[in-house]
This record gives C-alpha cells, structure tokens and sequence, in this order.
C-alpha cells in the first residue's frame, strides 16, 4: 500500500501545524535565505510559495510583491495568513494540491518549492505545474534533500525510504533528473545544509543566454 499520497500528507501536516515551527525555523532558516538570496528579485513580481507550511520563507522576501501561498493543510495556510498580515505582505492564501494548481499559464514571475520535492507523491506533476504557472523568463526556486545525482539510491536507502517517505520524506530523489525532465534549465546549484544532503536550485524555463 502506497502511503505517501496527497491525503495523507494533508493530514500528517495538520498534525504537524502547531508544533512546526519549532523545528523547522530554526533548523531550515540559513538554507531557506541562502536559497532565497540567489532569485532575481523587482518590482511587483508575482511570486506563489507551493508548499508555503507556516510561512518560514516570508522573512526572506520582499515586501513590494504580489505574494500568492498555497498549502494541502488549512491549518497551515491559516498559519500563513497570520504570519504575512503580520509582515505587511500584499498576499493570497489558499489551501491546493500544488500537483493540480488553479492559476494561468505563465502567471508567475517567481516559483518556490522549500522542502516539498520530497514530500509530493508525484513531484514530476508537481513540477509540470510549476513549469506551466512560470512566465517565459520566470524564475524556480527549489530548496530540499536530494539523492546525489551521480547515482540513483541504493537497495539500503530504497528500504529505508518505505518509512521514511510515509512519515517525513522521500530519501531517494534527485534534483536535476526532475527539474531537466519537467523542462527547466538549472542555472544555480549549491549545497546549503548537512554537506551536500540539502541543496539549493535556481532554475528557468528558457536557457540562459537565449
């Protein structure tokens, strides 16, 4: 039986939402600003935050926005609300499943995905939204865990990750398989966080120099 699927993980999020913050702020706040310092920011962008939890990204954003969060969990996008009132934003909150987003194509000048790659149960889907919701010269912002794309998991890893994806996350993926699959061009690839287990992507839809 398949456990990671979108209705489970909307309700372990629930579950999750009051006490999320204690672990996640304090553990995941350099990598989600050095993620974040690499976009490309201006003037009235239109930025949508898939996966946006409690909203631990907004510090690092700029206020002269059009901020747009989504999460599975209605706890925590009322948790997100809360925050970016808090922080001044110009923001839309809604609960969504980011496999099946309700927004045009090519609406969005900026697209981040923090630690939601390895939670989806289909991130490819994930990424084909994100792709299709991108202006041309838009920007992806990935920040998460990633199996080294030089080679896939290993039968020890796989094991583990039978529990690991039902109660935290998918151990076993890799980042530029996914993002050059889906279309994307990557234009930023660093390591932020327990060597060169998290890591942080750039990445457009055209490539650079075109």
């Amino acid at each position: 039986m398949m456990l990671n699927t979108t209705a489970w993980n909307r309700l372990r999020y629930t579950l999750y939402a009051p006490a999320y913050d204690l672990v996640a702020d304090r553990v995941f706040r350099r990598a989600r600003r050095q993620a974040l310092e690499a976009v490309d920011w201006s003037l009235g962008q239109r930025v949508l935050i898939l996966g946006a939890g409690t909203g631990l990204d907004l510090p690092y954003l700029p206020r002269d926005i059009e901020l747009h969060g989504t999460d599975l969990s209605p706890a925590m996008v009322e948790r997100f609300r809360v925050r970016a009132d808090e922080l001044g934003f110009d923001f839309t909150a809604r609960e969504m499943d980011a496999e099946h987003l309700d927004y045009p194509d090519g609406y969005f000048d900026v697209v981040i995905m923090h630690l939601i790659l390895a939670v989806m149960p289909d991130p490819a889907r994930g990424l084909a939204e994100a792709h299709r919701v991108l202006s041309s010269d838009g920007q992806l912002c990935v920040m998460d865990k990633f199996q080294p794309d030089s080679h896939r998991a290993g039968r020890g890893r796989r094991v583990l990750n039978a529990v690991t994806s039902a109660i935290a996350t998918d151990i076993t993926r890799q980042a530029r398989p996914l993002l050059e699959d889906a279309g994307f061009f990557i234009m930023r690839d660093e390591p932020v966080m327990m060597g060169s287990l998290f890591r942080a992507l750039l990445a457009c839809k055209q490539r650079p120099g075109v």
